[in-house]
């Protein structure tokens, strides 16, 4: 009874994920104003002919610096943890 309500919990979930996903335009993005003024002013602001490239580093740099560093943190996390996993493994085995 238990595994069935599991699955019945899941299903309710999967399923309004569905419902929420299917009522959104697919290639159509939201109209914003500040849209127009990248593209109007980027070139001019920051020197760069890549409109894309000017967002992400120069309008949005400390955003990218932190996503970086979390990305950064969690590599160097992971191994870690897997270094200090495999030398547990070296020790069993040559004892």
């Amino acid at each position: 009874m238990k595994q069935v309500m599991t699955w019945l919990v899941v299903a309710v979930i999967a399923g309004s994920l569905l419902l929420c996903g299917a009522g959104l335009e697919f290639g159509v993005p939201a109209y914003h104003d500040m849209d127009d003024y990248m593209i109007a002013h980027g070139q001019e602001e920051t020197g760069g002919n890549n409109i894309v490239t000017d967002v992400v580093f120069d309008y949005r740099g400390f955003d990218t610096l932190g996503e970086a560093t979390v990305l950064f943190t969690a590599v160097l996390g992971i191994g870690l943890v897997l270094r200090t996993l495999a030398k547990e493994d070296e020790e069993y085995e040559y004892e």
